[in-house]
């Protein structure tokens, strides 16, 4: 199969259709209609194998996850998903030896783009070490994205879901051990929280997607408000896997550090407190408050004991931590 065969036979219609693309998949160029009042926003993302995920990953799961993270991070800002490219580097002798490779990953990332609204509108097609990398693209009214420097002292810490599922699925297949089906869709097909991001345009003081461990990524929010977060770690939402785990090892590095959980942590006027049981039961997902915005800098997590927690690394980071997926 050529280049263009592989185009036209995996990706050319992929996703939904959109009025907004004037000229997709098939042509130098896509041409898109921003419509009037919105602003644009963009993210992207790369996934290389070894590192997001491991080589013997299912394709379909591949492909879900390449699209969700950026779909998360849209999510974070109060973007609604409109299109997205996709640039596939494979390694020469992949397609002779998994020919459903293609079509497993083009329906995983399909059936995605089409539960978000997405429309793939370009991309390209290279040959090398296997790595995806997907660009999101969203609209938000003018002025209403969510920002990351936007808390204030007294704002509740709250986040969705909970936290560790993708991270103790993980430490299981490194072991050579089969995690319990739950936890590992939470790690190879997790949840984009599109619903909740565009709840939270116009509450939410800041927000960010977990991808590298909720105190990392909390942590861009207090340094981009210039203010300190206090956690309550009995407060953290974890699922009785990973709160076995905890107590068993006493780590709490599992929940706040070891990432991939693509939650929404976000900061709420406490005045909104009540709210949140309504906002989480009309998006699909419980809301967790589990700390406090300070006058300070850093964050201070305190476990259910009282004693203070010190973290030995806050989360993922490609230039400072190993291969997250790497089993040697």
């Amino acid at each position: 199969m050529s280049e263009f065969d592989l185009i036209r036979t995996h990706f050319a219609a992929l996703g939904t259709s959109r009025a907004d693309v004037l000229l997709g998949v098939g042509d130098d160029c896509a041409v898109l209609a921003v419509p009037a009042g919105q602003r644009l926003a963009v993210s992207i993302d790369t996934l290389a194998s070894g590192v997001h995920f491991l080589a013997d990953c299912d394709a379909e799961a591949i492909g879900h996850k390449s699209l969700a993270v950026g779909l998360s991070d849209l999510a974070a800002m109060g973007a609604e998903p409109a299109w997205a490219t996709l640039a596939l580097t494979l390694p020469a002798g992949l397609p002779a030896a998994a020919p459903d490779w293609l079509a497993d990953f083009a329906r995983g990332f399909g059936r995605l783009a089409q539960a978000y609204g997405v429309s793939l509108v370009g991309g390209d097609t290279t040959r090398g070490p296997l790595s995806i990398t997907v660009q999101v693209h969203g609209f938000i009214p003018a002025g209403a994205e969510v920002r990351r420097g936007g808390a204030r002292p007294g704002d509740l810490i709250c986040v969705s879901g909970t936290l560790g599922d993708a991270g103790l699925a993980l430490r299981a297949l490194l072991a050579g051990q089969l995690p319990l089906p739950t936890l590992r869709a939470r790690l190879e097909r997790p949840t984009p929280r599109v619903g909740l991001g565009l709840a939270l345009r116009g509450r939410a003081s800041a927000m960010i997607d977990v991808s590298d461990g909720l105190a990392a990524d909390l942590g861009h929010i207090l340094t981009a408000s210039g203010l300190a977060g206090a956690l309550d770690l009995a407060a953290l939402p974890l699922s009785d896997a990973v709160a076995a785990a905890v107590q068993t090892t006493g780590d709490w590095s599992l929940p706040l550090a070891s990432g991939d959980d693509y939650e929404l942590c976000f900061c709420l006027p406490s005045v909104d407190r009540d709210r949140l049981a309504d906002i989480g039961a009309r998006c699909g997902c419980p809301l967790t408050v589990i700390g406090r915005v300070e006058r300070g800098s850093g964050l201070i997590c305190t476990t259910p004991a009282g004693a203070p927690f010190a973290l030995a690394h806050a989360g993922f980071d490609h230039f400072a931590s190993p291969g997250a997926y790497d089993a040697s």
